[in-house]
């Protein structure tokens, strides 16, 4: 398979890009060289092997969610640039 102009600008217009003409044959000498990589790829027997699912045998060590200083809503709203007798004040964002 080989990567052309017709590839390029349907690949760009579904990703909305638009490339000039100096920066597309880049991109179609870098896609040619990825598609002549996963031909080698295809070439090695992989019979035999087991999918890979982790890149290693580690496993995350995650450490236990321990609260260590709590604050009042009192001292939360304390510097608060705009806040109400309990809650912050923010912009509305959402229209209906």
């Amino acid at each position: 398979m080989k990567i052309d102009n017709e590839t390029v600008d349907k690949i760009a217009h579904l990703a909305r890009l638009e490339f000039e003409n100096e920066a597309k044959q880049e991109i179609i000498k870098d896609m040619n060289n990825m598609l002549s990589f996963i031909e080698k790829l295809n070439e090695l027997d992989t019979q035999n092997i087991e999918p890979l699912i982790y890149m290693s045998d580690e496993v995350n060590v995650l450490r236990e969610d321990d609260v260590k200083h709590e604050i009042t809503q009192d001292e939360a709203l304390k510097n608060a640039p705009k806040k109400d007798s309990d809650y912050f004040k923010v912009p509305k964002v959402l229209e209906k």
